[in-house]
C-alpha cells in the first residue's frame, strides 16, 4: 500500500528530485511503487517594478512529497538520487505522513490556485524613494511613509508646491526609483 512520505532535498532541487524519482522508476521498472511525487507551491500576488505578478511559491522549501510504495528498493531508489540527502523521519527511517496531512498541503495549493493569496510582496520598504506612475500624482516622486498589506496600500509623501504631503495609493502605483 502507498503511503506519502516527506524527502528532504537541496532547496531549490525540488522539481529536479521530483523529475529524477519518477524516471529512475521507471528505467528500473518500480514506476509501480512510486504512485506520485509532489513539490508543494501557492500561487501569490507580487508587485514588481509597478505591476501586479502571479508567481508560483514553494510553501515548503527544501521538501518533496512522494506517495510511495515502500519496500528496500525504492527506499534505495529515493536515498540515491542526486540532491537528497534523506527522508523526514527518526533515526533516517522514512516515517509516513497521513493521508489528511497530505491533504493539507495539496489542499492548500489547490485553494491557493482557485484564490490566489492577499499576500503581496513589494520590492520597496518604509523611507525608499520611490515613483509615482499612475494616477493625478503621476511622475512625482516621494519617500514610503507606511505600507498597509491588508488593504495593498502605500502611503507615500510626495513634495507638492514644496511641502511634503502624505498620499495614499495602491502597492502597483508606485515603482522603486533605482540609482
Amino acid at each position: 500500500m502507498a503511503r506519502w512520505y516527506i524527502i528532504h532535498a537541496y532547496s531549490g532541487f525540488e522539481n529536479k528530485v521530483k523529475e529524477a524519482i519518477i524516471s529512475e522508476a521507471e528505467r528500473i521498472g518500480l514506476s509501480q511503487l512510486v504512485e506520485a511525487v509532489e513539490v508543494p507551491t501557492e500561487t501569490v500576488t507580487e508587485v514588481k517594478r509597478g505591476k501586479k505578478v502571479q508567481v508560483e511559491r514553494k510553501f515548503m522549501p527544501g521538501y518533496v512529497l512522494a506517495k510511495l510504495a515502500m519496500n528496500d528498493d525504492i527506499y534505495h531508489l529515493v536515498k540515491n538520487t542526486p540532491k537528497v540527502t534523506g527522508f523526514l523521519g527518526t533515526n533516517n527511517k522514512p516515517q509516513p505522513i497521513s493521508d489528511k496531512e497530505a491533504a493539507r498541503y495539496f489542499g492548500a495549493r489547490e485553494q491557493a490556485a482557485a484564490e490566489p493569496r492577499k499576500s503581496v510582496v513589494v520590492d520597496y520598504e518604509i523611507g525608499d524613494q520611490v515613483k509615482v506612475n499612475a494616477g493625478p500624482f503621476a511622475s512625482f516622486n516621494g519617500v514610503v511613509e507606511e505600507l498597509d498589506f491588508d488593504k495593498s496600500r502605500v502611503k507615500v509623501s510626495v513634495s507638492i508646491f514644496g511641502r511634503a504631503t502624505p498620499v495614499e495609493l495602491g502597492f502597483e502605483e508606485v515603482e522603486l526609483v533605482r540609482g
